[in-house]
């Protein structure tokens, strides 16, 4: 669930709560509403600690670069020839 479905459960939880006044036989809708705006604030407080976690910036590291040249000269006697 992302930070728009928690929104979102907070606002029917908080319409559910405070704007209605139906009654329904053997389900209390305060109760509901209240569940209902808790779940979305848990939702919203562990969305925004992933969402920090996320934003680490790892500072980018630089190739290394070899500059040396390997250089072989050939002499006839150092590459195991007529030794």
């Amino acid at each position: 669930m992302g930070l728009g479905g928690c929104i979102i459960l907070i606002a029917v939880g908080a319409i559910l709560t405070f704007a209605t006044d139906w009654d329904m036989q053997g389900v209390n809708l305060d109760l509901v509403g209240v569940i209902f705006m808790i779940v979305g604030l848990i939702g919203v407080a562990t969305f925004s600690s992933i969402a920090r976690r996320r934003r680490v910036v790892v500072p980018p590291t630089t190739p290394v670069v070899d500059d040396t040249r390997h250089t072989h000269t050939r002499d006839g006697y150092s590459d195991g020839y007529g030794v």
